[in-house]
């Protein structure tokens, strides 16, 4: 089958394939036959497996709570898991607690000091990221790990701590399917270039900024 005779099909299912309520029982079946057999076509067709390079940038909530569905979703099958935290530190998060279970499949490191404007010492900062960084290239080249979690190390870029040209060199000494997952605003163009997935999360309401409620346990930590 082509896939110009794929896309029609598809496009007969609607968005998402989708479809509107239908009367006719027999109808819908040959419909769901149809769209049984375009996503069977395309499975079929994709068997490639390799490395991730996963970015989760943008304004909105939610980079980091996706990375660590990654992490929850490695260890759930038996695989070994690196997080770096960048930035960030200063308090232990609930997500790092409820992972202690997994012990030595997990190893976790928050190197930074909180934000920028608590610390209000540049040079320090950046020292943490270099050191943050060099923890992640042990990380990112050793087989073991089937995920590596650079939370926050976007941010790191923005404020200039690290140099792009550092952490794409970092990504190439990745084993070959070693997933790696980089978080926080401002991911630099380059990066996304380099990257086989990229979400990018919308800011449409936040609380903290419409209402006053502060960072609640659960939510923001």
């Amino acid at each position: 089958m082509s896939d110009t005779t794929l896309d029609q099909i598809a496009q007969e299912l609607g968005p998402g394939g989708d479809l509107a309520p239908e009367r006719d029982q027999e109808a819908y079946r040959r419909r769901m036959a149809r769209r049984k057999e375009v996503q069977q076509q395309r499975v079929g067709e994709r068997s490639l497996e390799k490395g991730l390079v996963l970015v989760f940038t943008g304004n909105g909530k939610g980079k980091t709570t996706a990375a660590l569905g990654l992490v929850l979703r490695t260890l759930g099958h038996g695989g070994q898991v690196a997080v770096v935290q960048f930035i960030k530190g200063g308090w232990h998060p609930g997500e790092a607690r409820a992972l202690e279970v997994f012990g030595e499949a997990l190893h976790w490191h928050a190197l930074g000091e909180g934000f920028t404007w608590e610390t209000q010492d540049r040079e320090r900062d950046r020292a943490l990221v270099q050191l943050a960084w060099e923890r992640s290239c042990a990380y990112l080249a050793d087989a073991s790990r089937q995920l590596v979690v650079l939370d926050e190390v976007n941010v790191a870029l923005k404020l200039g701590y690290l140099e792009l040209e550092q952490v794409l060199e970092g990504l190439s000494l990745r084993p070959p399917l070693t997933h790696v997952a980089l978080t926080g605003r401002g991911a630099p163009a380059g990066l996304l270039e380099r990257a086989d997935l990229v979400t990018e999360m919308t800011l449409v309401r936040h609380p903290f900024r419409e209402q006053g409620v502060k960072a609640q346990a659960g939510i923001e930590y």
